[in-house]
């Protein structure tokens, strides 16, 4: 079966930026919609960004303008890029394929000074 690796996570002042990536083991499936969640402590998980097979993407309002997900067809990977990072972005991401239900293992972010 499919499995997503992540990796990139980690330690960053206000106002950093931080990568994400995503390694999808069979590759046909970074043409399907893929997407990025996060989860902080204490809440829900939520819908960060996610992009299509057409690559239009979506983003929650909290992160437009300042992260993009991506896909990269030669590393076989799904990236999320987030700039201008605030303490308010702290949370495990996790890398998600909606179609059946496959989740990476979760990559910790922490943004403070």
């Amino acid at each position: 079966q499919v499995q997503l690796v992540e990796s990139g996570g980690g330690l960053v002042q206000p106002g950093g930026s931080l990568r994400l990536s995503c390694k999808v083991s069979q590759r046909a499936w970074i043409m399907d919609t893929m997407a990025w969640y996060r989860q902080a402590p204490g809440k829900q998980r939520e819908l960060v960004a996610a992009i299509r097979p057409n690559s239009i993407t979506e983003y929650a309002d909290s992160v437009k303008g300042r992260f993009a997900i991506s896909r990269d067809n030669a590393l076989a990977t799904i990236d999320l890029q987030m700039n201008d990072l605030k303490p308010e972005d702290t949370a495990v991401y996790f890398c998600n394929l909606p179609r059946i239900g496959a989740w990476g293992q979760g990559a910790q972010v922490t943004v403070s000074s």
